[in-house]
């Protein structure tokens, strides 16, 4: 074989970018360099894997949509090497991808991230932020070895470990006539205007809180974005509902936000480590998992402030 498995990598890089210069800046590699592992792999194969377009980037050729299918997949087994490596050494080392709730990865990703590779450092994280739907679908096509996710809709073929329970409570602006109080009903809340957090099963969850004790929410206005229903929120636009809750106590636009307890024992959201039942976690995946366990608890949350209430969590 007259080709490298860094050959391609630099090959996989332009045909998912279309371009040698957006390449070139994803995986930190010169531009020419890149053009000359793919003019070699082109003349090794004798096959035309691009189209240029002069100033406009490239196009994958009917050869190159196939090569690029199957270069992926040998980058992936050569990678797993470092996996297979790992069981049998003491070393934990190797590429981990780790899914993070959208809600909750500005939080939580940064620090356990950065200190398991300041712990492990032949190991190199990356992360897929998501809704809890897609998260589990990745976990089922292997496309991320491990995720946090809260403890909603959980089929039988998720292992879920539980960390730390998360409480609801109410947001509100620093003006808000509810900011003066140290909690608040859902009944005081039902009739204020709710900036909804609409996400897959977390607006379920919400809504069901009004529910359950028979009232009905007024949705003013909703947003599938965390940071746009705080801003919104501290804008006077409404309150809002969330479970974790950021150490900052300002909107991105600066204005002040204020936390209300909700008065009453309500279901918490409960964060968690997840993986594929079937699948047998490799020393890496245990490595993070044990990672997570040492990080996230009741006395500590990265990114976050303790709980608000009572709720308990039994840690396995």
């Amino acid at each position: 074989m007259r080709f490298t498995l860094r050959q391609l990598e630099y090959f996989i890089a332009a045909g998912e970018t279309g371009s040698i210069t957006l390449a070139s800046e994803r995986i930190h590699i010169s531009p020419p360099s890149i053009s000359t592992a793919i003019s070699h792999l082109e003349k090794e194969l004798n096959a035309q894997l691009f189209v240029r377009h002069h100033a406009q980037g490239l196009s994958l050729t009917s050869a190159g949509r196939t090569l690029l299918s199957e270069a992926k997949r040998v980058v992936a087994q050569a990678e797993g090497l470092y996996t297979v490596a790992s069981q049998t050494s003491l070393t934990v080392r190797g590429s981990l991808s780790v899914g993070c709730m959208v809600t909750l990865a500005p939080m939580l990703v940064p620090e356990l991230s950065q200190s398991f590779m300041t712990a492990f450092p032949a190991v190199q994280v990356s992360h897929v932020e998501g809704h809890q739907e897609d998260l589990l679908e990745g976990l089922r096509r292997c496309e991320t070895d491990i995720a946090l996710i809260y403890d909603l809709q959980l089929a039988d073929d998720i292992a879920f470990h539980p960390l730390v329970s998360l409480p609801p409570y109410a947001v509100v602006s620093d003006k808000h006539r509810l900011a003066a109080q140290a909690a608040a009903t859902l009944q005081e809340l039902a009739e204020e205007a709710l900036v909804l957090l609409d996400l897959p099963l977390s607006r379920e969850y919400f809504m069901a809180l009004f529910l359950n004790e028979g009232l009905v929410p007024r949705v003013a206005a909703r947003s599938a974005h965390q940071d746009v229903v705080r801003t919104m929120v501290a804008n006077g636009f409404g309150y809002a509902l969330f479970n974790a809750r950021p150490k900052s106590s300002q909107a991105l636009d600066g204005r002040g936000l204020t936390s209300v307890r909700i008065v009453g024992e309500h279901r918490p959201m409960t964060i968690g480590v997840a993986t594929l039942r079937e699948l047998q976690p490799s020393r890496l995946v245990e490595a993070f998992h044990a990672h997570c366990r040492a990080h996230i608890s009741r006395s500590y949350i990265p990114g976050m402030i303790a709980p608000v209430g009572s709720e308990r969590v039994r840690v396995e």
